[in-house]
This record gives C-alpha cells, sequence and structure tokens, in this order.
C-alpha cells in the first residue's frame, strides 16, 4: 500500500489564484503519481462536490475532495498559497490547500487516515507547523504523522516540562517554618470535598456526516469534541463517514441530555434519539460553531423540549439551512422535498398508464377490473393490466406529496397528518392543490405540538403515539370542514381554466414554462414547473396534456442545444465541455435538463440566457401545435405517445437551433474581445511582450 502523500505531491508555492486553478494544479501532481487516470473526468467531481457546499474553513484551511471513479487509491495533495484562495470560507481565503481524492471503493485504512488528518486540521499547533516547513519531504512526512524532527521537537518540550518541576519541587520543602498554615490547608479541602459529587454532568450525543464523508465528518467530531471538554460537558460522537461507523451504544444514548445532529446527508437510524432535545444543523456549523451548539442543546433541555423541527434528511441542501434563512427560502425546500418524493410515483404511474394508452387505445381507461377478467392471449388485457397498475400508482400521488413537505418540516412525526391530509384531498376532490395545502398544514401543526414542553416521562411516546394522533385529528378536521371546499373550488377553477387554454393564452403560457425549465437547470423553478404540470396529469384533460409536453419539450432544449454547439463550434468549448457534450446528446434526449449544468457552471451569462430563449421558443410552439402527452417522462423516447408528434419535435428543433445559435454567438463575441487562449505561438508571443515594454522604456 502506497503513501497517502510523498514529496512530488507538495507544493509549498502555490501559485493559484482560484479555487479551481488550485484544484487543477494539484490535481496534475496526481495524475504526473498515477494516483488520478483522467484529469478532467476527476475535476468534473471536485467541482460537483464542491457545488454541493464550499470546503473552506475557518482558519485558513480549504479542503476539496471527492470521491471519484478516476481515483486509483486514497490520495492526498498539499498546496501552500501566500496570496491565498477563496474557498468560501466566513473568516476569508485560505492558504493551506488539502485536495483529497477517494476511489469510489476506497479501503477503509486509507480512509482512515483521512479521517485523522481531518482532525488534526482542528490543531493550531499543527497547521503552524505546516505554515513554516520550507521542504516538501517535511511537509509530506507532517501531514503523514511520522516526521522525525516534530517528535523530537516534543521529546525535548516534554523534557523541559517534567524538569521544571523538578527545580521547583525542592522550594516548598526547604521552607518547613509554618506549621500552622499547612495544618490549616487540609482542614478547607476536606471541608469542600462532600460538595464535588453533588451534580452529575451533562450529557450530549452527537452525530456528524458529510456527502463524501471523508473531510467534514471528522472535523466537526474533533472540533465538538474540544469544545464539550471546555464546556464541562460529556460528550460521545458517532462519525458516519466513508470508512463506515460504529453505532453509539443504546444506554450511551439512553442516558444523554441532548442531541446534535451535524449532518449533510440522511442521519442513520434517526429513530434512536426520539424523545430528545435536539440541535440539527450542517456540518459546517459543528467545525465552525461548536460552543453555540453546546450552549442550545443545554437551554433546550432546560426549556424541557423534546426536539425541534428538522430539514428533511435526504435533501443535501437543507442541511445547510441555518436560522437565518427566510421563511421563502424554507417554504421552498419543503416544497421540493415532497416533490422529490413524489417524482418517482409519477414517473412508474405515468410511463405504465401512457405505454397502456399506446398498445389498447385511449378507451383502456374503460376497461374492467383485471382482477375479474383477464385474457392471457388478449392484447387489450395486457394494455388494461398496464393502466391499472400504472393508476393504482398515480393515486399515491397526491398523498407523498402532502406526507413529505409535512417531513421536510417536521421529520418523521410529519409523516402521518401529511399522508392522511393527502389523502383527505383526493376524498374531497382538493387534488394536487389540497395536497400541498394538507402537507403545510400538517407540518405546521406537528411543529407547534413539538414546542411544547412535557414532562420527561412522555418524551418517549411523543412521536410515535401523542404526536401522530393529535395531529392527525387536528388536520383532518381543517381539510374536512374548513379548508378543504374552498381549496377544491379552487382546484376546479384552475383545471377548467388549462381545459379552456387555446390561441395566445396557451402561447403565453407556453414561453413561461418554457423560461422557467431552463432559467436553473433542474433547480426549483425547474421543479415548480414541472410540478405544476404533472399535477394536471392527476386530472387529466387536453389542457394539462398540452402543458406537459410544453414543458417536457422545452426542459430536453439546453443539454441538446450545449450538445449541438460542441459539435460545430467545439473551438469555443473546453476539453472537458466537448467531453460533456457528447454525454448531453443522451441527457437531452431523455428529459435530464441537468446535463446542461456543466456548461452553465463554466460560463452562467452566456448559457443560461441562451437555453432560456430556446426554451421559450419551443414551450411556445408545442403549446401553439396543441401538442399533448399524457407520460410524465421518457424524453425522445416517448414521442410514439404524443399527439402531433412530428410537429412537436418540430419545436423541439427549433428551440435547440435557437439555443445553439445564440450560445455560439455570444461565445464568439467573447473570444472576439479577449485574447484567444489557443491561438497566439511563440513568435506571436514576443512583441505582445515588446508592446508591454515600450510605456516602461519610455
Amino acid at each position: 500500500m502506497s503513501e497517502l502523500i510523498t514529496a512530488d505531491l507538495v507544493d509549498l508555492d502555490l501559485s493559484a489564484d482560484t479555487k479551481e486553478a488550485a484544484a487543477r494544479s494539484l490535481a496534475e501532481r496526481m495524475v504526473a503519481a498515477g494516483r488520478v487516470t483522467d484529469l478532467e473526468g476527476f475535476l468534473a467531481d471536485v467541482a460537483a462536490r464542491e457545488a454541493q457546499m464550499p470546503t473552506g474553513l475557518d482558519g485558513g484551511i480549504g479542503i476539496p475532495h471527492c470521491r471519484s471513479a478516476h481515483v486509483t487509491e486514497p490520495t492526498l495533495a498539499f498546496g501552500r498559497s501566500a496570496a491565498g484562495i477563496d474557498f468560501g470560507a466566513a473568516d476569508g481565503p485560505a492558504d493551506l490547500i488539502f485536495l483529497i481524492a477517494a476511489p469510489t471503493g476506497g479501503d477503509a485504512d486509507h480512509l482512515s487516515i483521512l479521517s485523522t488528518l481531518a482532525r488534526h486540521l482542528m490543531d493550531a499547533e499543527f497547521t503552524g507547523a505546516l505554515r513554516s516547513v520550507d521542504d516538501p519531504a517535511r511537509a509530506a512526512a507532517l501531514v503523514r504523522g511520522d516526521e522525525p524532527e516534530a517528535a523530537d521537537a516534543e521529546t525535548e518540550t516534554e523534557a523541559a516540562d517534567a524538569a521544571e518541576p523538578a527545580a521547583e519541587a525542592p522550594q516548598p520543602e526547604a521552607a518547613p517554618a509554618a506549621p500552622a498554615p499547612a495544618a490549616t490547608a487540609p482542614e478547607e479541602p476536606a471541608a469542600e470535598a462532600p460538595a464535588q459529587p453533588a451534580e452529575a454532568p451533562f450529557r450530549i450525543v452527537a452525530v456528524t456526516s458529510c456527502p463524501t464523508g471523508i473531510a467534514h465528518t471528522y472535523m466537526a467530531a474533533e472540533s465538538l469534541t474540544k469544545a464539550a471538554e471546555t464546556a464541562g460537558v460529556e460528550l460521545v460522537v458517532e462519525t458516519q463517514g466513508s470508512a463506515g461507523f460504529t453505532r453509539l451504544d443504546p444506554a450511551v444514548i439512553a442516558a444523554a441530555d441532548g442531541v446534535i445532529f451535524a449532518h449533510d446527508v440522511e442521519v442513520r437510524d434517526r429513530g434512536r434519539f426520539a424523545g430528545k432535545p435536539v440541535v440539527d444543523v450542517g456540518v459546517k456549523a459543528g467545525i465552525n460553531r461548536p460552543a453555540e451548539l453546546i450552549a442550545e442543546v443545554r437551554e433546550k433541555a432546560a426549556r424541557g423540549e423534546v426536539g425541534t423541527p428538522a430539514a428533511h434528511s435526504d435533501a443535501p441542501m437543507d442541511r445547510d439551512a441555518e436560522e437565518h434563512d427566510g421563511f421563502g427560502t424554507r417554504l421552498r425546500k419543503w416544497l421540493m422535498t415532497g416533490v422529490s418524493y413524489m417524482v418517482p410515483f409519477v414517473a412508474a404511474g405515468g410511463l405504465l398508464m401512457a405505454l397502456a394508452f399506446a398498445i389498447g387505445g385511449y378507451q383502456i381507461n374503460k376497461a374492467p377490473s383485471v382482477a375479474e377478467h383477464f385474457v392471457w392471449t388478449e392484447t387489450g388485457s395486457w394494455a388494461a393490466l398496464l393502466f391499472q397498475i400504472g393508476n393504482v400508482a398515480f393515486t399515491f400521488l397526491v398523498p407523498v406529496l402532502a406526507g413529505f413537505i409535512a417531513y421536510g418540516m417536521a421529520d418523521r412525526p410529519g409523516l402521518v397528518p401529511g399522508f392522511v391530509g393527502g389523502s383527505i384531498a383526493l376524498t374531497i376532490d382538493a387534488g394536487f392543490l389540497g395536497g400541498l395545502i394538507a402537507g403545510l398544514l400538517a407540518g405546521a401543526v406537528v411543529m407547534a405540538i413539538q414546542r411544547v414542553r412535557v414532562p420527561a416521562p412522555l418524551r418517549g411516546i411523543m412521536p410515535v403515539v401523542v404526536i401522530p394522533l393529535i395531529s392527525s385529528a387536528v388536520v383532518g378536521f381543517l381539510m374536512f370542514l374548513v379548508i378543504g371546499k374552498p381549496i377544491a373550488a379552487l382546484q376546479k377553477a384552475l383545471t377548467d381554466w388549462l381545459s379552456g387554454l387555446t390561441g395566445a393564452n396557451a402561447i403565453i403560457l407556453g414561453v413561461i414554462l418554457g423560461l422557467m425549465m431552463c432559467f436553473d437547470l433542474g433547480g426549483p423553478l425547474n421543479k415548480v414547473a414541472y410540478a405544476f404540470a404533472v399535477g394536471g396529469l392527476a386530472n387529466p384533460n387536453d389542457g394539462s396534456l398540452k402543458v406537459m409536453a410544453a414543458v417536457m419539450a422545452a426542459g430536453m432544449v439546453p443539454p441538446l442545444a450545449m450538445a449541438l454547439a460542441t459539435t460545430v463550434r467545439g473551438k469555443l468549448f473546453t476539453k472537458a465541455e466537448r467531453e460533456n457534450g457528447k454525454a448531453a446528446w443522451v441527457l437531452g434526449a431523455s428529459f435530464i435538463t441537468e446535463g446542461a449544468i456543466p456548461f452553465a457552471a463554466g460560463d452562467p451569462l452566456r448559457v443560461i440566457p441562451a437555453s432560456m430563449a430556446g426554451g421559450a421558443v419551443t414551450g411556445a410552439l408545442s403549446m401553439a401545435f396543441g401538442c399533448t402527452l399524457r407520460a410524465p417522462h421518457g424524453g425522445a423516447f416517448v414521442v410514439p405517445l404524443i399527439g402531433q408528434p412530428l410537429l412537436y419535435l418540430v419545436a423541439i428543433v427549433a428551440g435547440v437551433a435557437v439555443s445553439t445559435a445564440l450560445v455560439v454567438v455570444l461565445k464568439g463575441l467573447r473570444k472576439t474581445g479577449t485574447k484567444e487562449p489557443e491561438a497566439p505561438t511563440a513568435e506571436d508571443a514576443q512583441p505582445a511582450v515588446e508592446s508591454r515594454q515600450e510605456p516602461v522604456a519610455a
């Protein structure tokens, strides 16, 4: 097993001025060492991890890292920047940069070494030594933990520390002339001794985790542990990292007075901590402000709080939420949580129903139950089977939407009232809109109940008995008797409006939906437009089917346009973008709008406007042509199931052409206005140097 870091993987004079350039410089050393097989592919993985959450830490540290299929073995490269590089830390740029590369199936030994490094980064002496070291080999040894000179220095320090007490020890013995104070001194401690065991220490259990489980996970654990020692608190941490994790002893959890979750991914077996005061934050909060988190959980325990509403643990974006986030931000995250869980039901149910229509025609929805009548040799029976399975999957759309909106707001206790509210929305014909309201209502009711102080013996049954019982009753009462009917009337009005969409109104709606689908390329606005279209499929009519067709067509435009642009004008794009362009053909044809994200990340001011223009054209043409779609997903693979399929393809081709032309023109203008990086030769460079020197000579 080769060493994690060697002198060749150290750059003590890192000249990069951006985090991307720093990652590339260090990654090139990994490639040269044979640790990384594909530079561009690896850097794309690093950028994807960086997009989830900045990797800058307080104290001048940057730790870009990822797990990648392009890494042959766990590797660490270290760079030191004199000027500092911005990695998104609150206290400014980083001068110590560690690029951590782990293979997708990295062995536990090396990953545990990486976790040890992460803990050392919280040690000021360790980082101070790295700032002063002047030899790459010594720097690598320091990082590995086998620097001999450091060990010698520590030995000398310990010897010096031991010598001082030895020198001081004779002094008290040399002054035996004060027996009275000596006799009095023992009496005072003896009097105070009984008071010491009066109060047991406050006990906390914590869980830390991050998307890759390599660095932040262990740094948060170390930071919390040190803060707990300072505060006189007993704290035990469960690090759910890449090298696996050891579950906390149930007895330790039971004895704990409070819980801290510092995580960016789902806490595994979260139910173990039910009934405890909880502080739930992102992993960086555990690194940057551990003392505040400890103080907060102690305050909650003093108030008798059973827990706090937790952001949805499956959504990484929610783990970065802090208390200063506005209501609008939290509302968006709650809604997106519900939509993300609903989409698989949409895809499965919608595609099954679309296949059924393709096989048996649109009258198949009137077929008798296959449980009572099914002929194995008849195509119609198989079509009816597909339709009825898909229809059952579709009946879960609204309850799942409502249930997981409530889950995003209030964690597991929100599931029961959310599903109940969503089912009631179906019962009273409140539809998709009713599900949204029911989910928000259920989450709010649970959050209110969770804030009520309850006696300690009742805390264990609150999440599983009391909260579901009371919240379901309240949500059911409100949905059936108070707000359900008005919501149902509003849903009917929306359905009727979609049914009557014609002419200019339909085209305008197509433009708006196209712009939304292409603005953030799979982000919140894209998901809102998609959810609006899918909601219409719950009660399909001609208008809702047109909306679904326009949304899918517009969502296919950005990746297809980028793929075409990299083909016709490859010189305007980097090598990595040209490689991404090959994959974008398939992603676009499959209605995966996110295929354009790598292009937008590198040049958002040109790619996003061009994508929006093409999406608007496609959305408008799809609505104008009257194209319809009963499948919620599938891209080009469900074109045979589309109403007016040839015109639908025309709409997509037109939008792709517009986006491609715009992005080529905009990038061409940039290249014209700035120096082309590939054009100058060695001979061209000399006049350029001379022209810069002439004013100096003058």
